[in-house]
């Protein structure tokens, strides 16, 4: 007899403001951000207090929750103002921080008490024991490492009442998840400061011990990459997660594209949904896994979900070729009565160009563009100019916020 499941949360990156209102629009129950202090991703374009307060207002409208990243592993010098930075999340409606710092978690317990604390990811939880520590510490979500399988959540799950994030989609660590110092020796940047060059993901020359160094090994090789991992995707075995137990399904790629987040969150949303709709009868359809290989950066993999990862997930030699999508407009109106769409120009498109309309709920279809105008009602070649107001001659009816996307 299967066991009744809570819908989980779908938990999508935000990595700027735009980022943050795509993914709601597209399906995310909740968002997670960087402020200006304590967080990982130093360039993904991080909010500022005014920036954070307009997210959750607009998240609040779709009844979904904003958190914020401070899972630094702080230095001495990194503590202060924690305190006071804290109790402004808390003021501003933040739903949830994330951090793995005990002097971080303890500056909030202390700023904020009501404002809830999840154990990041780079705490390396993988054990039922640590998270039973931290429920009784008062946590009421643990996010897990990425190197835990999926019948060791289930074991947790068994043992520990307390909510679990883990995710499933995304780029992962070739180090021991939030371990690494590659980037700190090569380049002064400290990765778990918010630093990471991702030295991983560079192209290597591997010499032979004992030739004197004049021919690479690797130059048998197209490419050479020696420990870049291929990307975690679970889009064909979701149920597993979900009947593991697992809360909360997080999407990495706070720096990634918004036609990245878009697409990747509005697979994902009507995976969830259809699986809940008859999860007995429930069946993969190929579209879900065509779609998501069209915001693929890599290679794909299930990392360490179902076993111990080998040389096969990872980019070893040349990396697979993957057709590759520009987010090309975003749709402003739509005039039902002379079908034309009014589109704002995101990358380059014109007369002839075969092009992907998609929005909220897995809507999509394909047309060429015959006819195109500038905001002005003249006919033209070409949308050439960054964020210029087109119009275009569509096929199907769009909505306020469906993307255009067309094939490199």
């Amino acid at each position: 007899m299967q066991i009744e499941r809570r819908k989980p949360e779908l938990l999508a990156p935000a990595g700027n403001l735009e980022k943050l209102k795509f993914a709601i629009h597209y399906g995310a129950d909740a968002v997670y951000i960087g402020g200006r202090q304590f967080g990982l991703r130093a360039k993904a374009g991080n909010f500022s207090f005014e920036e954070m307060a307009e997210g959750v207002v607009f998240a609040k409208k779709y009844g979904a929750k904003v958190y914020v990243a401070t899972n630094i592993i702080a230095h001495n010098e990194n503590l202060a103002g924690a305190h006071d930075y804290f109790k402004k999340l808390y003021d501003i409606g933040i739903s949830a921080v994330i951090a793995a710092d005990p002097a971080l978690i303890q500056a909030c317990h202390e700023a904020a008490p009501d404002l809830e604390v999840h154990i990041s990811t780079q705490a390396s939880i993988a054990n039922w024991k640590t998270v039973e520590y931290w429920k009784k510490e008062g946590i009421p979500r643990v996010v897990l490492a990425r190197e835990v399988s999926v019948e060791e959540i289930r074991q947790i799950k068994e043992k520990v009442d307390i909510e679990i994030e883990a995710f499933i989609h995304g780029a992962m660590c070739i180090s021991y998840s939030g371990r690494c110092v590659l980037s700190n020796h090569m380049t002064a940047r400290d990765a778990n400061r918010g630093g990471c060059a991702q030295s991983c993901r560079w192209k290597y020359d591997l010499f032979e011990d004992g030739t004197d160094g004049t021919v690479a090994v690797s130059d048998q090789a197209d490419e050479k990459y020696t420990m870049s991992s291929q990307d975690l995707s679970m889009v064909e075995h979701l149920p597993d997660l979900i009947e593991a137990g697992v809360d909360s399904l997080k999407i990495e790629g706070r720096m990634k594209s918004i036609h990245y987040v878009a697409t990747v969150v509005n697979v994902y949303r009507k995976i969830i949904d259809t699986y809940f709709s008859d999860p007995e009868n429930f069946q993969l359809d190929q579209a879900w896994i065509d779609e998501i290989w069209k915001a693929a950066q890599r290679s794909l993999s299930t990392a360490f979900y179902y076993h111990e990862p080998t040389e096969k997930d990872q980019l070893f030699g040349k990396p697979d070729r993957i057709p590759k999508y520009d987010f090309a407009g975003l749709v402003l109106d739509y005039d039902e009565h002379t079908q034309v769409a009014t589109i704002q120009q995101r990358n380059s498109f014109g007369i002839g160009d075969e092009v992907e309309f998609f929005g909220p709920n897995f809507y999509r279809f394909k047309q060429k563009i015959h006819i195109l105008w500038d905001e002005n009602g003249e006919a033209i070649d070409r949308a050439k100019h960054a964020m210029m107001i087109t119009k275009v001659k569509v096929d199907q009816p769009v909505k306020y916020y469906d993307m255009m996307r067309k094939q490199k």
